[in-house]
């Protein structure tokens, strides 16, 4: 979810044919939906998952992400399961809550618990998507990557986009010494 900036249905969802991961640099996953628990109740055939469509697009549509040499080698591990439960049915939100805390509980201090510091699943795609604009990635690509409009981008990500507009601003400012006589003319 972190290195691709992942919904956890798309994760779910993810399978290998879905995935470009070459022997050595970046890959691409190309997601194409999700799986939501919905309940047999719920279903049209009675099954507990119904497989959704990306996020506002098209019943077809492909959102396809590059992906970091790192995830690339982690998708590539030898058992060639992609998130799948032992019985190789879909992981159910349930148990990923459940290891998620566990592993909370083990790695942050009481502080950092304190703080819900990484309190669910999904804050791994909002970090992701926080990376991307930290190391100064164009707003437009992290959105399409992310699969969000730029104003879902600009709404819940503001306080990064501060950042870089000081970065920036500090860029123009030495660019400006070196080009603008000291005079200030």
């Amino acid at each position: 979810m972190y290195y691709a900036a992942m919904r956890p249905a798309e994760v779910i969802h993810l399978q290998q044919a879905q995935c470009r991961l070459p022997a050595s640099g970046w890959g691409l996953l190309n997601l194409k939906g999700g799986v939501v628990a919905a309940g047999k109740a719920w279903t049209n055939d009675g099954a507990v998952h119904e497989i959704h469509s990306l996020r506002r697009r098209a019943a077809k549509a492909t959102r396809p992400v590059p992906i970091p040499p790192v995830l690339v080698r982690m998708l590539r591990e030898p058992d060639g399961r992609l998130f799948r439960n032992a019985a190789g049915n879909y992981i159910e939100a349930a148990a990923y809550g459940i290891t998620w805390r566990r592993a909370r509980e083990a790695t942050l201090t009481l502080d950092e618990h304190a703080l819900a510091l990484a309190k669910r699943p999904y804050d791994l795609r909002h970090a992701g998507i926080s990376f991307w604009l930290a190391s100064g990635v164009d707003p437009a690509e992290c959105a399409r990557r992310a699969g969000q409009s730029i104003q879902v981008l600009f709404r819940y990500y503001a306080k990064f986009l501060a950042e870089a507009r000081n970065h920036a601003n500090t860029l123009i400012e030495e660019s400006m010494r070196r080009w603008v006589p000291e005079s200030g003319a």
